[in-house]
């Protein structure tokens, strides 16, 4: 699938097979994590795996970058955690701003869930169940 790297399906920069659209869903994935504990972004890299996205996929530049970019929209809070052994880490923590923002995302999960198994039962029907290589392994 498409990434932002390129499309390790299609082999291309700029491929359009829609993959890279993932990067979206991972703001309400770390809003998530942090509603039920702050944590540090190391930390969230490892636990994305809750949402069946693979740790060693994920490139933690996004992470760090949407991190920031919520802080800076008033959806998270960060400050410099030196309590724990070693270098001071950023923790995160969700504002009431950004808890109404997951609840926002949640219902827009929901009507893409609707949308994505009516077209799996359309494909489904058609294909009679085949898939793809990419989707067995």
């Amino acid at each position: 699938m498409c990434s932002d790297g390129g499309c390790r399906s299609h082999g291309k920069p700029a491929c359009k097979c829609g993959g890279g659209r993932m990067a979206r869903f991972l703001e309400p994935c770390l809003l998530m994590l942090l509603i039920k504990a702050p944590a540090h972004g190391y930390e969230l890299l490892g636990r994305l795996e809750e949402f069946g996205l693979d740790p060693e996929e994920q490139d933690p530049g996004l992470l760090y970058r949407t991190l920031r970019r919520m802080e800076e929209e008033g959806f998270l809070q960060s400050h410099w955690d030196t309590e724990t052994g070693g270098p001071a880490k950023r923790l995160y923590k969700v504002t009431e701003d950004g808890e109404d923002l997951l609840h926002a995302w949640t219902g827009v999960v929901r009507r893409n869930l609707r949308t994505l198994q009516a077209f799996l039962n359309i494909y489904e029907a058609h294909f009679g169940g085949k898939e793809s290589n990419e989707a067995k392994g």
